[in-house]
């Protein structure tokens, strides 16, 4: 995600969420690719890549319902991690990515150099990865936000998977995150566990917040769950252009990225309305946030989520639609 992510509300229930995203046009990238890729002129179909967070999940529901119910295509949905998706989008495998958090290299070869990926546009929010703690902990303890001071809180920080360092909760393996990076060359007391997933991870944090207990964590905006806890940064070393280059090396803040959508070029050129419609698609933070909210909070599935928001909201999406 990002430069990093994480995904939904447990082992069971990511596993619902992502069979009612999926739902009837599931695709399983080992074993099809899209159909439009093998299409000898203009497809009825779509393949979108979904991302696992909520967010990309929310993006792709209404995206989805409007291309069934407005444009009358069959749209099918594929949860695949950043990396990969650049890989299948560039084989046609997938057609559009709706939510990149920034992949410098994958745009450089795919789209600088081989030019079988194309810019799909901003999407419309923007996105920040950073170190947040509970409010109810910044409140009790102000200076705990200046990166410097957790070197004293690292004690209270300690669970049973930190080995004695005080814990940095992270999401996916899978996510972009410079967090080791940050915490070598920062010196800081702290180990990085990983909870597996963005479900995972949510859970965590709603139980230590349940408790009352101070915790620390990788998280990102926009995110539905700052409305169930609230949190707040961590200020690390201010971010600069080219601070984060070396991977290794890297001892500052997460950048503020406008998330961006990216098309498989022969899509973008030949997908009719459907590529149009995926280029004018833009919304804001608090729109993605309350179709995530819908499903992740709500238990809605991802079709119903997207048919509320679209009832709710017809002078926003009219604009998307081709002319």
């Amino acid at each position: 995600m990002a430069r990093t992510r994480i995904a939904a509300l447990a082992a069971a229930a990511a596993l619902t969420v992502g069979a009612g995203l999926t739902g009837c046009g599931a695709a399983d990238m080992t074993r099809q690719s899209s159909p439009f890729a093998h299409a000898g002129g203009p497809s009825r179909t779509v393949t979108l890549s979904v991302q696992s967070w909520a967010g990309a999940q929310a993006n792709a529901a209404v995206a989805r319902y409007l291309l069934e119910h407005e444009l009358g295509y069959r749209v099918e949905t594929v949860q695949i991690d950043e990396v990969p998706a650049w890989d299948a989008l560039s084989q046609g495998r997938v057609d559009a990515i709706l939510e990149d958090w920034g992949h410098p290299e994958q745009e450089a070869r795919y789209v600088g150099g081989k030019g079988t990926v194309a810019p799909g546009g901003d999407l419309g929010v923007t996105g920040h990865i950073g170190w947040f703690v509970p409010t109810y902990f910044a409140q009790a303890h102000p200076d705990v936000t200046d990166w410097r001071n957790l070197a004293t809180y690292a004690p209270e920080l300690r669970t049973a998977e930190s080995g004695g360092k005080g814990q940095l909760l992270d999401g996916s393996p899978s996510y972009v995150t410079n967090d080791k990076a940050l915490v070598k060359n920062l010196g800081l007391d702290l180990q990085v566990v990983f909870a597996g997933s963005e479900a995972a991870q949510i859970t965590q944090i709603k139980q230590f917040a349940k408790e009352r207990k101070p915790f620390l964590t990788y998280w990102y905006e926009p995110q539905w769950l700052f409305e169930k806890v609230p949190m707040t940064e961590v200020r690390l070393p201010a971010y600069e252009e080219g601070c984060d280059a070396d991977p290794q090396k890297v001892a500052c803040a997460y950048p503020h990225t406008p998330l961006r959508k990216f098309l498989n070029a022969r899509f973008a050129k030949d997908g009719g309305d459907a590529a149009a419609f995926l280029k004018k698609f833009r919304w804001t933070t608090d729109m993605q946030n309350d179709v995530a909210l819908m499903i992740a909070e709500e238990k809605l599935t991802p079709q119903d989520a997207a048919a509320r928001w679209v009832k709710e909201n017809r002078a926003t999406w009219q604009t998307w639609l081709p002319g």
